[in-house]
């Protein structure tokens, strides 16, 4: 409870006002964490409730994450001009009213509108959650209130599928969504009233240029990674490219920037947004291929499958507030660094499955993978927080969410790639290998990680020239 008392001196909101606030802003955020990774474990689900492929069904997951991560840089900057409260009520509103036509959806091509809104709801609340307990928490308290945010990400993306299999056996796909309703109505009952209307005094135009290369970047690097053909692919990549360096260009000129670039100028920052970037990918693909891997390989119900998920959670609840801790006294980098490798470990130990494994031992290898992850997420956030300045605090913390929610996005587009490549017709060898090999890819991108966190190590032990 000393996160609610109040001393002399202390910034942001009083004590009670700060429960309240905190209460808003993580219940948001579970809400939009759950919804990005707690329909995987519906997909083959819903796939034969519509009557689609599983490669078509993926896109009920990615259609969220695409529109989030397209949107996420864009509130990001627009909290700046409006105001944490205008923007957090707007996107909360947005989401929960998603969330019941979601629950309502009769065809695939509905659902998946209906998810791209929620997508663009839940990126405005996440893009400025860290920024918001910044403005509401005092400074002693932030590394706190911050890891358990980070703690809460965490835990919420590997426990969502436990939950939507739980719930996936005693009622339907629906209720998946249809939860949201009165959550998102106490968390806006919470925000109108307790968080702070405006933290800023921008009265320049709003970069809407750059907002618009931004989202059309994003968006090609994604469409371009899910692309069924070369040609396809080569086309996104290049629209990626060219608006990319469009938006870099924009963004030197713009006199605000939607997104500042000296927020970039500090390479720890940079290196560990990149860390965060590559492990997210391999999260993603792991998150959408397990499922596929349980129900439709070794034929698991969604119930059994969802339980096959908790050893993953738990090795995160173990770990997670003890590297917290660590990193307070030690190097955030090197503790990263230490688990990535066990997650890499784990992603490995999971592509090596034998064909017919007993339970204990897909638990065994998903603990390993929660244990690696919560070693590294905590440390890795308190580093890109804490090597951007305050009066950039609420870039920095959209550049946190957009790593997060963009690795998900682009693993997840990899995956249903991959599915589409290699299991066109639903075919369960076809489709046991081709999940086979998204675990191995997203083993790989994780040790892309742990060469980006490798470089921050050296910087630390480098010699001053």
């Amino acid at each position: 409870m000393t996160l609610f008392l109040d001393k002399p001196g202390d910034e942001g909101l009083p004590g009670r006002e700060r429960l309240l606030a905190m209460i808003a802003v993580m219940t948001s955020t579970t809400m939009a964490v759950f919804d990005g990774s707690m329909v995987n474990i519906a997909l083959p689900q819903i796939a034969r409730a519509l009557d689609v492929t599983a490669a078509e069904a993926v896109w009920v997951a990615n259609g969220y994450l695409l529109s989030a991560a397209m949107t996420l840089a864009i509130f990001a900057a627009l909290a700046a001009h409006i105001g944490f409260r205008r923007l957090f009520a707007a996107g909360l509103s947005l989401f929960t009213l998603a969330s019941l036509g979601c629950a309502l959806s009769q065809s695939l091509e509905t659902l998946v509108a209906m998810r791209i809104l929620q997508g663009i709801g839940g990126a405005a609340t996440l893009s400025i959650a860290p920024a918001i307990l910044r403005s509401v928490f005092p400074n002693r308290l932030l590394g706190r209130i911050l890891g358990m945010n980070a703690l809460l990400i965490a835990s919420s993306t590997a426990i969502a599928p436990v939950l939507g299999g739980t719930l996936l056996a005693t009622l339907s796909w629906q209720w998946l969504f249809a939860i949201n309703l009165p959550l998102g109505i106490l968390a806006l009952h919470f925000t109108l009233r307790v968080i702070p209307a405006a933290t800023s005094a921008l009265r320049g135009p709003f970069d809407t240029p750059g907002a618009l290369l931004s989202a059309l970047m994003l968006g090609s690097v994604v469409m371009a990674s899910s692309a069924r053909s070369g040609l396809t692919a080569l086309s996104y990549g290049l629209v990626g490219v060219a608006t990319g360096v469009l938006f870099v260009l924009r963004q030197r000129q713009a006199l605000q920037p939607l997104m500042p670039l000296t927020l970039f100028a500090s390479p720890r920052f940079s290196l560990a947004a990149l860390t965060s970037l590559a492990s997210f990918v391999s999260q993603g693909m792991t998150f959408v291929a397990l499922p596929f891997l349980f129900q439709s390989v070794y034929g698991y119900s969604a119930l059994t499958s969802a339980l096959l998920f908790t050893a993953w959670p738990v090795g995160i609840m173990l770990v997670a507030p003890h590297a917290g801790r660590f990193a307070d006294r030690y190097a955030p980098s090197l503790i990263a660094t230490v688990g990535l490798c066990l997650f890499a470990v784990g992603l490995i130990l999971l592509a090596r499955l034998p064909h017919d494994p007993p339970v204990w031992d897909i638990s065994l290898r998903s603990l390993i993978c929660g244990i690696g992850f919560g070693c590294f997420q905590s440390p890795n956030n308190k580093e890109m927080m804490a090597n951007a300045s305050r009066e950039h605090s609420g870039y920095a913390s959209g550049v946190l969410a957009i790593m997060r929610t963009f690795g998900q996005c682009l693993g997840a587009a990899l995956l249903g790639g991959i599915l589409a490549l290699y299991a066109p017709s639903g075919n369960v060898e076809q489709e046991a290998f081709a999940v086979r090999l998204g675990l191995g890819l997203a083993a790989g991108a994780t040790l892309l990680a742990i060469l980006f966190s490798l470089s921050r190590i050296r910087q630390i032990s480098a010699p001053p020239l």
